[in-house]
């Protein structure tokens, strides 16, 4: 197997031992193992867990980025919908992974980085879609979306610790608090449909 393609398989052994148990109970043996190389081999790919891991959050980030998509042509809560579920579709199966990245490593400055640089690419790409007349109204925006991008990772990762609500109520929760934010900075309601009527 060539480099390339071992550090893709053990990327994938890793991501899913990370899935599958805490972080503390992870062994780079284990990885070795089930990846069929030795510890030595593995240690050339990746000197440390935590290297592992980074590299592991990494991936992860950059396939959700991939995922999320916002369509200028669809309305802000069609686009919040479908951006929250692409990661609720990610944190679910993977929530020992998110729990460690967000409580474990917390404060780690390459998890961080991480973290940060993708969240940055999400409010740039929200930034793109909205209608924003000048400057002055895109930085009132890019602070809301900012704010409002940390409030739904720190209320996504207290849900994965102790579900209090359904998939669905937290996902419109999230949404809900970014139609409330915007609504007095754009010229427009950015959602009048929203919040949608209760069932009969």
């Amino acid at each position: 197997m060539n480099p390339a393609d071992r550090r893709t398989q053990l990327l994938d052994v890793g991501a899913r031992l990370f899935s599958a148990a805490p972080y503390d109970d992870v062994l780079m043996e284990d990885v070795a193992r089930q990846a069929g190389v030795s510890r030595a081999l593995l240690y050339q790919h990746f000197p440390s867990k935590h290297a592992l891991f980074a590299a592991v959050y990494q991936q992860a980030s950059d396939r959700l980025l991939e995922a999320t998509t916002f369509d200028p042509g669809a309305t802000l809560v069609e686009q919040l919908t479908q951006g929250l579920d692409a990661h609720l579709d990610y944190f679910i199966p993977n929530r020992h992974a998110v729990l460690a990245a967000n409580r474990v490593l917390a404060g780690d400055p390459v998890i961080q980085t991480i973290m940060t640089n993708e969240l940055d690419a999400l409010r740039a790409r929200l930034l793109g879609v909205l209608p924003l007349a000048d400057e002055r109204m895109h930085a009132a925006v890019s602070a809301v979306l900012k704010a409002w991008l940390v409030f739904v990772q720190v209320l996504c990762v207290d849900w994965l610790t102790h579900e209090t609500c359904t998939r669905t109520e937290l996902r419109d929760t999230a949404v809900g608090a970014a139609v409330g934010a915007l609504r007095p900075l754009l010229p427009e309601d950015p959602a009048p449909d929203w919040p949608p009527a209760p069932p009969a």
